[in-house]
């Protein structure tokens, strides 16, 4: 294995969408730096189960807009 090519790997501290937090050893950023977590397994869809439509730009909207002749109900 070549010397020197590696990234140093530190520990670091997560913190999740609730607030909790947790320490494990990662290749990002220093020793001793924060990741604050946007979305993780107990806020993403995928992992919970829950969805929600979140209209960014107004797409949500115009979709409707479009489409709301399909007889579909809302």
């Amino acid at each position: 294995m070549k010397t020197d090519i590696h990234p140093d790997y530190h520990t670091i501290k997560v913190i999740m969408t609730d607030g909790t937090e947790f320490e494990t050893r990662s290749t990002m950023g220093k020793e001793g730096d924060t990741l604050r977590l946007d979305i993780d397994p107990k806020t993403h869809p995928a992992w919970t189960g829950v969805h929600r439509l979140m209209d960014s730009g107004g797409q949500l909207a115009k979709f409707n807009k479009r489409f709301q002749g399909l007889g579909l109900k809302s």
